[in-house]
């Protein structure tokens, strides 16, 4: 029988270890679901909404179990309390937003004729969800695609295989309909083979830009619809006029929260030369206060990232880096950091270009390059020399000269004097190599439902 393997990156343990459902599995899966949402799309929406807020009691009440469950994960320190307030806010407000979002659209009159577009659902959606922010990710499709009418089959990574099935222990406490969410364990081969199968309308996908060119490939010539969050490089401009403390503090943690594991994290910044120095200097002090360590110990901020292979990449970065010229701000001694180890100290880098690869290459890791820049213009071509672009910050205390400096940066959010968040009553989506589609809104409902047309005469 295969097996997936989880391996803690705490301790090179194997935490977890699930059989991969059969093939035969699989189609009944498929089956259930279809059955299944055929008999939810006539639930009504506050109906609806009715089960997935039992579902978030559900989940919401496993949160201590969760925590320790994702420190052995991926890595998280368990003082952060894992990701209930996200998911919560996310759930809430998405169903909240149905009525409004799904309800018919009716354009102006046309006497003799009743005109109205509604919102259909898709049918199946197919969830692919990534480790490093494991519910989070997973809610920004699941809840809305259930409120909109579909069923649901999650796969969830490797990483973070005991995700999948609070998911699915949550829904069944809250009674859902059997079929309409199922949480299913399977292999690259048989995933593909799903998505080439022509049973499922929807696919949304967070993960690499790898990932994502091979979801398109499998999924050729079905005509389903696709969304795709992939890489970032996400940027930060700091101007003159910048709250330095404020941007300080809120950037480190952007940089570094969750071990720069994040879509959105802030990777590279670039600051107004007025306050380069004094900026540099209160980053690196900040940077220095973080605990590295095991996740399950209250006093470590930051824990191992979820794989040595990607802890060494971080390590190649910097190597490289330093070689062309950079200069290294932190030097702190951490335990276990070395070459095939996941643990590795937070980095800070200076005199950086964008001939290194730390500023041109997805790093997902906690390391960040800060770089002076002369004006507006400089920044704003240097933040739009990316391949990726989901999310982009501004410090500065000018909302018009942020907002309009917004409308010239290549990227799918804008932020102003925050970052590394998202907002569920707007869309979360990008440009470039990191993807289309979107998420959470109007927007995610739109994509996750189908128009159609009403014309009706009347008067003949």
């Amino acid at each position: 029988m295969d097996t997936v393997k989880l391996k803690s990156p705490v301790d090179g343990s194997i935490y977890i270890e699930r059989p991969t459902a059969t093939d035969q599995a699989i189609d009944a899966a498929v089956s259930r679901a279809r059955a299944a949402q055929a008999e939810w799309a006539q639930v009504s929406i506050a109906r609806r909404g009715e089960y997935l807020l039992a579902f978030l009691e559900a989940l919401l009440s496993m949160n201590d179990e969760i925590v320790p469950e994702l420190a052995w994960q991926m890595g998280r320190p368990v003082r952060y309390g894992g990701e209930k307030g996200g998911v919560e806010e996310r759930t809430r407000y998405m169903v909240a937003l149905a009525e409004k979002a799904l309800a018919p659209y009716v354009p102006e009159e046309r006497p003799g004729f009743r005109r109205y577009l509604k919102r259909e659902p898709l049918g199946i959606v197919f969830t692919i969800a990534p480790w490093n922010y494991p519910y989070l990710t997973a809610v920004n499709s699941i809840v809305p695609a259930l409120m909109a009418g579909n069923a649901v089959i999650l796969k969830h990574a490797a990483q973070t295989l005991l995700v999948g099935e609070r998911f699915q222990q949550a829904f069944d406490k809250a009674n859902l309909p059997k079929g309409l969410f199922q949480n299913l364990v399977m292999s690259h081969a048989q995933t593909e083979k799903l998505l080439g199968s022509g049973k499922i309308d929807h696919c949304n996908f967070t993960g690499s830009v790898a990932g994502g060119r091979a979801i398109e490939k499998a999924a050729a010539g079905t005509f389903m619809t696709l969304g795709l969050e992939l890489g970032g490089k996400d940027p930060a401009y700091v101007l003159p006029d910048a709250k330095l403390d404020h941007a300080i503090a809120n950037l480190v943690d952007g940089a570094f929260y969750n071990t720069g594991q994040c879509c959105c994290g802030i990777e590279r910044v670039y600051v107004h030369e007025a306050i380069y120095d004094d900026f540099v200097e209160g980053f690196v002090a900040e940077t220095k206060n973080y605990i590295v360590g095991n996740p399950l110990d209250q006093a470590t901020t930051m824990g191992p990232m979820a794989q040595a292979r990607f802890a060494d990449f971080i390590r190649e970065q910097k190597a490289e880096a330093l070689r062309k010229g950079a200069k290294a701000h932190i030097g702190m001694t951490v335990e276990n950091d070395r070459e095939g180890s996941p643990y590795l100290a937070p980095e800070v880098l200076t005199e950086v270009n964008h001939q290194m690869s730390v500023m041109r290459e997805e790093s997902f890791g906690p390391i960040v390059g800060i770089m002076k820049v002369r004006d507006d213009e400089e920044a704003i071509q240097l933040m739009n020399d990316s391949p990726y672009g989901l999310t982009a910050s501004v410090w500065t205390t000018d909302t018009e000269h942020a907002a309009a400096l917004g409308d010239r940066i290549e990227t799918g959010t804008v932020f102003m004097n925050r970052c590394d968040y998202v907002d569920p009553g707007l869309v979360w989506t990008g440009v470039k190599d990191t993807g289309k589609g979107g998420a959470m809104g109007v927007v995610g409902y739109g994509n996750l439902t189908r128009p159609k047309s009403f014309h009706l005469r009347e008067k003949i």
